[in-house]
This record gives structure tokens, sequence and C-alpha cells, in this order.
């Protein structure tokens, strides 16, 4: 008997080298993502065009532009967190308690309106449901 883990699917191999095209243009996942394009369609032109065409420049990832887009990412987050963190700190503590308090009593008074307004099923399940045509014939 064949153990199904031991066997391992061999792909072709234009696709594994479409696979190695692809790790090394990390943008053209972006395309699919954003759904400019499909896969299908940039294995076509991968077949029809080459590794080596131009129309793959634009695709490929340089280190010099990841690195200015990692540090403004940092940087914004950054940024965030020292708002968030300024905002907890000239927080009123018992102004919050009293919001909390306010909001707590208004969730309440809106589920007892609620509660009011729910119908209730009888407990034995024994009723007979309305018939829309209740005439009866003679």
């Amino acid at each position: 008997m064949i153990k199904l883990s031991s066997v391992k699917k061999e792909l072709h191999p234009s696709i594994a080298k479409f696979k190695t095209f692809v790790k090394d243009h990390p943008k053209l996942v972006e395309e699919v993502r954003k759904q400019k394009r499909s896969w299908q369609e940039i294995y076509e032109d991968w077949y029809l065009f080459g590794e080596d065409d131009q129309t793959w420049a634009k695709y490929r990832s340089t280190d010099g532009d990841e690195e200015p887009a990692k540090e403004d990412e940092k940087k914004a987050k950054g940024d965030f967190l020292g708002s968030i963190f300024s905002s907890v700190k000239n927080m009123d503590v018992d102004q919050m308690q009293q919001h909390m308090t306010s909001m707590n009593s208004a969730i309440s008074n809106i589920q007892q309106v609620l509660q009011q307004f729910q119908t209730k099923k009888p407990i034995g399940g024994g009723s007979v449901p309305n018939n829309p045509f209740g005439f009866r014939k003679d």
C-alpha cells in the first residue's frame, strides 16, 4: 500500500520555472491581487516573451524601493501609536467612567424596549396554527 504523504506531485518544468520567475518579480503578485491581471495572462505572456523581456522590468523588486516604503510604514505606525498613547494620557478617568455609565444605561433601556415588543411563545407545543382560510363549507 502506498502512503499518500510519501507521494509528491512533480510539477512540469515550465511551471517550476514560472514559479521562480514570480518569486523574482513580486510585483506581479500585487497585480493579481488587485485583479488587474490573471495568472493565466501572466503565464501566457511569460511563455511568449520569455523571462528577459523588458515588459517584466517594472515588476522586479528592487531593494532600494522596498526600504523607504518599510521606513515610512514604521514611521506611520509609530505616529499612530504615539497619538493613541497621548490621547490615553490626556484622558480624564472620571469623565470616561461617567460616559461608560451613561452608555450602559442607554443599552439597558434599549434592551427593555426590545423585550416589551418580543412575542412570548406558548410553553405547551399544542397550539393550532392560524388558518388564513378560516371559513367552512356548508
